[in-house]
């Protein structure tokens, strides 16, 4: 029985890693393949670049300077409506290069921590942190699982990445600013007895910058594998216990999810329903990828779609706006509810993200049209 219970734990705390292993099983049961291919639908150069992502992100908050940071920021705002402003702001610029997830666990444990010294709307405020980080983590290949795979999928250059996906971002932050100073009062606050002391290692946070300088530039230049050796290189050099910590259950979740989603994809009844829906159409692409993330997520999306169609632009506007909507269209928005641990939060949530979503897919079509045009 022992056995049963910790399956039964480790189950509930990776739901969907569990999944994936059932679903791998399901499909080898009714559609067999040879197992040693299986390893060959991995993308291995997303998987790489992931990993050495993971080691940087995880060495910057190991060096507490992100806290730092924000703490030190609280102490500038005045009022509810700045505060959230200020944490909006805060989480999308952390998303951009840090990802979405590294954003969440600096800015809402900030929340929690400021909740001790005046009465906040923790719920609402976490809820706009959700939405801030899948808004801001669009404009950059860092700033989102889907959007590395797209990047290392499409093979565009990091600039050309960004300077594609800057309109939507610009547009998604502007339409969230606006929500933002609209959902919040202008009520008093002093938040300047926060006396929490953060400390930092400035000589680490250094090494990591540098070392993302130097892998954005050979991932960029498609190198992934020698990016990584040179990150982990270091820090296992240096700083071992920083690579040892890094979130293992993510690579593994992702090797898995290549799997599991290329061989659904090659699948004949599944063939089929591409040449229906159109996706060679880029508004085609695009709404299925703002829809089908509602039910699956948009990192499964984003690697479901990719098998049918070439247009990766489509897709990553389509799988952006995606993460807004219903809570499991983002594995952030997830990951702010277990941070913030409010009752209710499920419900709250939908009341904003849905016509958020709505407001954002028009937006996203919108500059589709425009910018193809």
């Amino acid at each position: 029985m022992h056995w049963l219970r910790r399956s039964w734990a480790f189950a509930r705390r990776e739901p969907v890693l569990m999944a994936l292993i059932v679903a791998l099983v399901a499909l080898q049961a009714g559609y067999p393949r040879a197992w040693a291919s299986l390893p060959a639908l991995i993308d291995t150069q997303t998987i790489m670049t992931l990993a050495g992502l993971l080691v940087l992100t995880g060495a910057l908050e190991h060096a507490g300077i992100l806290n730092r940071v924000a703490h030190r920021l609280v102490h500038h705002v005045h009022s509810e409506r700045s505060l959230a402003l200020a944490l909006v702001a805060l989480a999308a610029g952390l998303s951009t290069l840090l990802t979405n997830d590294v954003a969440l666990f600096v800015v809402i444990p900030l929340l929690l921590t400021l909740q001790r010294l005046a009465p906040l709307p923790v719920r609402r405020l976490a809820i706009f942190t959700a939405l801030a980080v899948n808004a801001g983590s669009v404009l950059t290949p860092f700033g989102n699982p889907q959007n590395l795979f797209l990047w290392q999928h499409s093979g565009v250059s990091f600039g050309r990445f960004v300077l594609t996906l800057a309109p939507l971002c610009i547009t998604l932050m502007v339409l969230l600013f606006a929500l933002t100073a609209c959902a919040f009062r202008a009520r008093p606050l002093d938040l300047s007895e926060d006396a929490t002391q953060v400390s930092a290692d400035y000589r680490l946070a250094a090494v990591a910058a540098v070392l993302f300088v130097v892998f954005v530039l050979l991932a960029d230049a498609r190198h992934a594998g020698i990016a990584l050796l040179c990150v982990a290189g270091v820090f296992l050099l240096w700083r071992p216990r920083i690579v040892f910590r890094i979130d293992w259950a993510l690579l593994l979740i992702f090797a898995l999810m290549f799997i599991v989603l290329r061989s659904a994809a090659a699948l004949p009844w599944i063939h089929e329903i591409p040449g229906q829906l159109g996706l060679g159409i880029p508004l085609h692409a695009y709404a299925a990828g703002a829809v089908l993330s509602q039910g699956i997520s948009n990192v499964p999306a984003a690697i479901l779609l990719a098998e049918f169609s070439h247009d990766w632009r489509a897709l990553a506007y389509g799988v952006s706006v995606g993460g807004f909507g219903l809570i499991q269209g983002s594995l952030a928005n997830l990951i702010a509810m277990r941070l913030a641990r409010e009752r209710g939060f499920v419900w709250a949530f939908h009341r904003i993200s849905i016509p958020f979503w709505g407001i954002s897919c028009v937006a996203g079509a919108a500059l589709l049209w425009i910018f193809q045009a």
